[in-house]
């Protein structure tokens, strides 16, 4: 792959600055059942980087000394590191509020046949990738047959009462762009979705995350062979977005690499930027008695793409309609 941060490293974006923190992100394996097109981690089932339980119990300290209330845990397929359990486990005795970034298609494989019903006993938010209601979209982006495994997995969800009303048990879905171009109105895809997979399969999910894509790891680098990086970062920057910057996720969260590392966001942790202003990476042993309030956050020009548009974030869009700056 092209290296992407010596293309964005340089930038104009306005300087920000954290709020209180209130969530921890945790890239906790690179390994996966897929490989997608868009993904920004490049996870495939070839790669065998995860996090050992050491690195989570420090997590479950810093959790403990700074009080945070979300754990957003993700991949790779989170569900493929050995520990995963016990650290959701660990985070609910807490009474953290977890998500698991679950692709669908993980729920079928062998040995996670009863994944589901572990994460509805310990009411583990799921927040699931399906960048379309039509199979032709979904396979063309994510590989054949991902499609009806992603059904299977909405089903089976449902069935233990994931996104039905007044069950306390909430299922997102993620929409992302097959190639590069902006998402689309959130609030008009979310009502599509939810009409499409109503009528025809009889699916039921809370909200619709429209996310979208990086240009970093795969996606970039195939913007670059593509010949397609400069019009896209151009579309980025044309679109900005200002009043998506003081609800930016990068601005209460931080990510935590397999390693144990910690970055200013997941996006960063792919680009090995380190947090704000260090000039080194820093472990989460030596940040436990951090305060983390007014650091400066470390930018480059991909966090254009979390600002174009409505802006984007791993909560979905961040502004109520298309805004231009």
């Amino acid at each position: 792959m092209h290296a992407m941060l010596p293309k964005l490293i340089a930038t104009d974006f306005p300087p920000l600055r954290r709020k209180k923190l209130d969530t921890l992100q945790a890239n906790i394996t690179y390994r996966c059942n897929q490989s997608c097109v868009h993904c920004h981690v490049a996870a495939s089932p070839k790669r065998k980087e995860e996090m050992d339980w050491d690195t989570m119990a420090l997590m479950l300290e810093l959790v403990d000394r700074h009080g945070i209330g979300l754990a957003d845990l993700t991949g790779g397929a989170p569900e493929m590191n050995p520990h995963f359990r016990r650290l959701v486990s660990e985070l609910r005795q807490r009474d953290v509020k977890v998500i698991d970034r679950c692709n669908l298609t993980i729920l079928s494989e062998p040995g996670q046949e009863d994944t589901a019903e572990f994460l509805a006993q310990n009411r583990v938010d799921i927040v699931a990738s399906l960048p379309c209601y039509l199979e032709d979209n979904v396979n063309a982006q994510r590989g054949n047959g991902v499609f009806k495994a992603s059904i299977a997995g909405l089903k089976q969800l449902n069935a233990l009462g994931y996104g039905e009303e007044g069950s306390g048990l909430v299922l997102n879905l993620v929409y992302n762009p097959q190639g590069p171009s902006l998402p689309p109105s959130q609030v008009e895809l979310e009502a599509a979705y939810k009409r499409e997979l109503q009528t025809r399969y009889g699916i039921h999910f809370n909200q619709l995350f429209t996310l979208a894509n990086m240009p970093i790891q795969r996606f970039g680098s195939t913007l670059v062979s593509k010949g397609q990086f400069d019009p896209y970062m151009q579309l980025l920057r044309n679109s900005f977005n200002p009043t998506t910057l003081d609800t930016l996720m990068c601005r209460s969260l931080i990510s935590v690499d397999w390693h144990g590392y910690v970055h200013d966001c997941d996006f960063n942790q792919q680009l090995q930027m380190p947090l704000g202003d260090s000039h080194r990476q820093v472990h989460i042993a030596e940040l436990l008695e951090r305060d983390f309030e007014g650091d400066p956050i470390a930018i480059a020009d991909h966090c254009y793409g979390c600002t174009a548009g409505q802006g984007s974030s791993c909560g979905g869009a961040l502004a109520d309609q298309d805004l231009r700056g």
